[in-house]
């Protein structure tokens, strides 16, 4: 029998009756601790991964563009909040309904060329859609960007998994997802000074396919592509995609995780599409009147910029200090961090009216806890899954985490506002004042309050299992790359 085949983590019984488990763990241990300082990590990796945060940077640059124009966006096309939220969700939708697709292909074809043809795919959608002036169709091609999207989000992190392991795979993940806060807060800002400088919005969607086009050429000539599993030197091969899912399904860390994650995506998609709107509103309703959403948008970028450059690689710090002591310190990090966050997000939405520059203290302290959870997230997926079915697993969480998270939670956020306008309005036959269109998207954005909540309960459920889960995965790499 060729040893590589073995699937070591379908049968759990199996490896309850394997004498050799505990010496199996520590060869992997052994192993692990070859690399445990980035003195090992070569010249080569050292590319890949600069490569990988370059394009995860771009990715979320483009995403958030529309976030710092909206406003503008919603003028020419003459959209109430509803559909401005819209364009928001059928991007994510797009996401992640073929984010399954590129999962399974990323777990078994050229992760290099599945990755450069979706940045090329959403680096021309965006371009094409900058050059439309019916909303259905600009619309249209937002969900297309996202398919382009949905290719490389599932894929990138798994070679970081088989790159590295430990504490360098923590470190290279918080640097990875370093790059989404900055590229978002990069999005706001660039959308604002693209549009002030044209006088025209539509220039803000012109800057990432540039960026884009030399990222294909960094992953097609610079970016590793390495064997599933090197770091680990597993040698397990893929089994059907029934298989995969069913291994996932039955491991309640990471369904736990992954809802505690779709919790985090609802609130961080609603804030991130509705913050500078939201501060906007309120800001207009004081004594200056020199506002511009620009200016909010550039502000607002900055901090959600400075926020996530200091929450991401402050959360994998702290795990990777803790786990020694609290084995299960990885949730429990989330979970308290969510519990945190969702005071500061109601005090910062309620002291708008108040003080402007207290808002924006309360809203970098709100996403700084949120952003502890980025890295820590991708990192649990990594350990409590096997090689060859990491890739399925993050398009696996993406669809979960976006469908019942920020696919819809700036639609849903916009259709409460909607309703709560006339609910508000004392005549319905005329526009909603500046006052209630404020109030309205305020008590609208109160429910990313209780979501977070939720999502720390699931990450205080998932610390019950996280350690078992994860002792499986380690003794089923042990035991293949034992036999071979």
């Amino acid at each position: 029998m060729d040893p590589s085949s073995i699937t070591p983590n379908t049968s759990n019984q199996q490896l309850v009756i394997n004498n050799d488990n505990d010496s199996a763990t520590a060869l992997l241990q052994e192993k692990r601790a070859r690399r445990e300082t980035l003195r090992d990590v070569s010249r080569s990796e050292y590319m890949t991964i600069a490569v990988l945060c370059f394009v995860n940077l771009i990715n979320y640059m483009d995403r958030f563009t529309l976030a710092g124009v909206l406003g503008d966006i919603q003028d020419e096309f003459k959209i109430g909040d509803d559909y401005a939220g819209l364009l928001q969700t059928v991007f994510v939708i797009a996401y992640m309904i073929f984010a399954p697709t590129f999962g399974y292909l990323g777990d078994r074809y050229s992760r290099r060329y599945i990755m450069s043809f979706g940045v090329s795919l959403w680096c021309i959608t965006t371009l094409c859609g900058s050059f439309l002036h019916s909303f259905g169709w600009f619309a249209f091609f937002r969900g297309l960007v996202g398919i382009g999207e949905a290719s490389y989000s599932t894929i990138a992190p798994t070679i970081i998994s088989d790159l590295f392991v430990g504490n360098v795979r923590s470190k290279m993940l918080a640097l990875f997802y370093f790059a989404i806060p900055v590229g978002s807060g990069l999005g706001y800002i660039v959308g604002a000074l693209a549009n002030a400088a044209a006088n025209d919005w539509r220039w803000a969607l012109r800057v990432t396919p540039v960026l884009g086009a030399v990222a294909v050429a960094l992953i097609l000539f610079l970016m590793e592509d390495p064997p599933r599993g090197a770091a680990e030197e597993s040698h397990m091969k893929p089994t059907s995609y029934r298989q995969d899912l069913e291994s996932l399904v039955r491991t309640p860390s990471f369904m736990l995780s992954t809802l505690a994650f779709t919790c985090v995506a609802f609130v961080t998609g609603a804030l991130a599409w509705w913050g500078p709107q939201f501060i906007y509103l309120g800001l207009t309703l004081g004594p200056n009147s020199n506002i511009t959403i620009g200016s909010v948008s550039y502000k607002f970028g900055l901090v959600g910029m400075f926020a996530g450059a200091l929450g991401v690689p402050l959360g994998s710090a702290l795990a990777q200090r803790l786990r020694a002591r609290v084995p299960d310190a990885d949730p429990l990090i989330c979970g308290f961090a969510l519990l945190a966050s969702a005071p500061l997000v109601f005090f910062a939405l309620s002291a708008i009216n108040v003080h402007v520059v207290l808002t924006y203290v309360l809203i970098f302290l709100g996403m700084l806890t949120v952003n502890l959870t980025w890295s820590i997230v991708a990192d649990i997926i990594l350990y409590v899954v096997i090689p060859p079915r990491r890739s399925t697993a993050e398009a696996f969480q993406i669809l979960l985490s976006h469908m019942f998270g920020d696919a819809g939670s700036p639609y849903l956020i916009g259709v409460i506002s909607e309703a709560l306008k006339k609910a508000l309005s004392t005549n319905h036959n005329e526009q909603p004042t500046a006052s209630v269109q404020f109030r309205s998207l305020q008590y609208a954005l109160f429910v990313t309050c209780f979501v977070e909540i939720i999502g720390a309960v699931f990450f205080f459920l998932s610390a019950v299992y996280i350690v078992r889960d994860k002792l499986k995965v380690d003794r089923a790499i042990a035991v293949t790359a034992k036999v071979v």
